[in-house]
């Protein structure tokens, strides 16, 4: 039997919110009880939730350690770490263990569930999910040294000529040479977000957050543009192994303000004149090693004094470094049209995000059905914050960047549901 723990009201303390679907299908679960234990004491509940009609619990504050340790190098972890059971009737247990809590900061769960239909040979194995230490935290292998522009087949068989944002990254949860570990379909943002999270901390400056998020973007982008590990034999984009490529932790949690930056520059690499590719932008975490790109703890101590991402990015890479952008974005029904949409806009783009939302209502039925007119009115701004409240961005009613590639990603997304496999 557990016993349910009345805590002090600690010093410190973060925040969490938990977000339910379906393995099968982005489906919210309903009406999901979960509860919440310290990872050092599994039996102790310190929160019991249920999940909404949009499968995401209430906020919870929760306690973590001092501000002060993840502000500088040190040997005390500096987050807290919680066990996450989740139950609903018709879906298989799932039981996430080291959460991880930092202070002054939102951490957002996801958790996917399988229905109980696919159990049998078929089904995937029942598994609890343990997230290891974070990079900073724990210990793990330095980056084998490579060069920042990689050399390219010059004989026509380049498979991009252009830099193309992917819908998904295939990561081998493993070093490259090793078979026995897993592939896993990523969607882009969602990997860099892991990335992201799992590399640095969240309570750093937010201009810090951006320019590893940069660096670590146009990482990514340089193995995808290269064809890197395909070139190789191999079938996958990059690997998780810190010894060859970034941390990505399959099933941790991300933080809002992390998610919030990716959403909002997803589409950017870093760049050299002269130089078609991304480039891979090495970083280190500069404390326990060093290395000629970004210093991860050097770039906080810069966003501390007032360091922009770009002049961040240019302290360790050069005065010639650059911010690029490309608009080929993969798996979208259409691009962004260039402006903002908000009351008093019509049109064509205004008649398909109407529909898009109308499709997510389906699935998400907290957001209300509109007339789809192709006219901006206060029932498409009311349903789009709708939206915005369920996916974590601000819920200003306006579709701005962000919001219509979020809008497109979970249109997408449930439009497939009853697609082959």
């Amino acid at each position: 039997m557990s016993k349910i723990v009345k805590a002090e009201t600690p010093a410190y303390s973060g925040s969490l919110t938990i977000n339910v679907t379906s393995s099968v299908g982005l489906i919210p679960i309903n009406n999901a009880t979960i509860t919440i234990s310290y990872s050092g004491d599994p039996d102790s509940v310190v929160q019991t939730l249920t999940t909404d009609e949009s499968g995401i619990t209430q906020t919870v504050s929760l306690p973590s350690p001092s501000l002060s340790l993840s502000t500088e190098p040190s040997e005390e972890m500096p987050y807290s770490e919680y066990n996450i059971s989740v139950t609903a009737p018709g879906y298989e247990p799932v039981m996430i263990s080291g959460t991880e809590i930092l202070p002054d900061v939102l951490a957002v769960q996801p958790i996917s569930m399988t229905p109980l239909e696919l159990e049998g040979p078929d089904a995937p194995e029942k598994e609890t999910v343990v997230i290891p230490d974070h990079t900073l935290y724990g210990d793990y292998p330095p980056k084998i040294p490579e060069d920042e522009v990689k050399p390219m087949d010059e004989s026509g068989e380049i498979v991009l000529s252009r830099v193309v944002i992917p819908e998904y990254i295939i990561v081998h949860d493993g070093v490259p040479q090793d078979p026995t570990a897993k592939n896993y379909y990523v969607r882009y943002t969602d990997y860099i977000k892991n990335v992201v999270s799992s590399e640095i901390y969240a309570t750093w400056p937010e201009n810090t957050i951006y320019a590893n998020t940069l660096a670590i973007m146009s990482f990514t982008l340089n193995r995808v543009y290269t064809e890197w590990y395909r070139n190789q034999g191999y079938n996958f984009t990059i690997t998780s192994s810190t010894a060859y490529d970034q941390k990505w932790i399959y099933g941790r949690n991300i933080y809002e303000n992390i998610s919030r930056i990716v959403d909002s520059i997803f589409s950017n690499f870093l760049s050299r004149p002269g130089v078609r590719q991304p480039i891979f932008t090495s970083y280190c975490d500069g404390n326990r090693t060093t290395c000629d790109g970004l210093s991860q703890w050097g770039s906080k101590y810069l966003g501390d004094q007032g360091y922009t991402p770009i002049e961040i990015i240019r302290y360790y890479y050069g005065n010639d470094m650059y911010i690029n952008s490309t608009s080929y974005i993969s798996g979208v029904p259409s691009s962004w049209p260039g402006y903002d949409l908000s009351i008093g806009s019509s049109g064509q783009k205004v008649m398909q995000l109407q529909q898009q939302l109308n499709r997510i209502a389906q699935n998400y039925p907290a957001i209300p059905k509109i007339a789809e007119d192709g006219i901006y009115g206060n029932g498409t701004a009311d349903a789009v914050r709708v939206f915005q409240r369920i996916f974590d961005l601000p819920a200003t009613g306006i579709v701005d960047y962000p919001t219509w590639y979020k809008i497109s990603e979970i249109f997408v997304g449930v439009s497939r549901i009853s697609e082959p496999g």
